[in-house]
């Protein structure tokens, strides 16, 4: 695209992992259920969508334990939640995510890698990084039920249409395990995880010394 001036050192996931390999772990027999992320809204537009058919859907696929994760602003709306706590599933909420100004969300991922490692399937209504992060950490993925929309969503960024094209592999009710972590890799650029030193050199960060 022309840009200049990037760096790829890939996605903070990656060296949460290098930094916490057993954050979470469990023996692989002890690993149950789904953890399903349904799409969500953020602070400037809602999702439209049928949360109870979709639990219904879930309940129609899914044979263990289901863990459904929400987004704190789906998580505070007491109707989405009875939606699924109705469907007789487990629900959570990885909390804020924070933003660069405040550190509200400083545990989201670890939390998020948490709950990941005790699940042997992530899925979603729409594919994203949890499913990633999933696959990278040993969950089988899943990726359907109504794709659901954003009040004024843009067309210009292709929507579920683009989402099919670019990785048709993973979507369906179950994908391919090997795939599913190959497509992770690619993803969260784990090829281009860099060195402490080589962050330090990147962005001229300085070792504190502490006396």
């Amino acid at each position: 695209m022309g840009r200049r001036g990037h760096y790829l050192i890939g996605a903070p996931w990656i060296y949460l992992l290098d930094l916490e390999p057993d954050l979470g772990l469990m023996p692989e027999e002890e690993r149950e259920g789904t953890i399903w992320y349904p799409f969500h809204g953020w602070e400037k537009n809602a999702v439209i969508g049928d949360h109870g058919r979709l639990a219904a859907h879930i309940r129609e696929v899914e044979t263990g334990p289901v863990t459904v994760c929400l987004y704190w602003l789906e998580f505070a709306n007491i109707g989405i939640r009875a939606a699924y706590e109705s469907a007789g599933f487990r629900v959570i909420c990885h909390g804020s995510r924070g933003s660069r100004w405040d550190d509200a969300g400083r545990d989201f991922l670890r939390g998020q890698l948490t709950e990941l490692r005790r699940h042997r399937r992530v899925a979603s209504n729409r594919l994203g990084s949890a499913l990633f992060y999933g696959a990278s950490v040993g969950c089988d993925i899943a990726v359907y039920g109504d794709p659901m929309q954003f009040e004024g969503e843009r067309p210009e960024y292709g929507g579920t249409a683009r989402r099919m094209r670019l990785w048709p592999e993973l979507h369906g009710e179950h994908v391919d395990r090997g795939l599913a972590a190959e497509a992770a890799r690619r993803e969260l650029g784990f090829e281009y995880q860099a060195t402490p030193e080589e962050l330090r050199r990147m962005f001229g960060w300085k070792r504190v010394r502490c006396a």
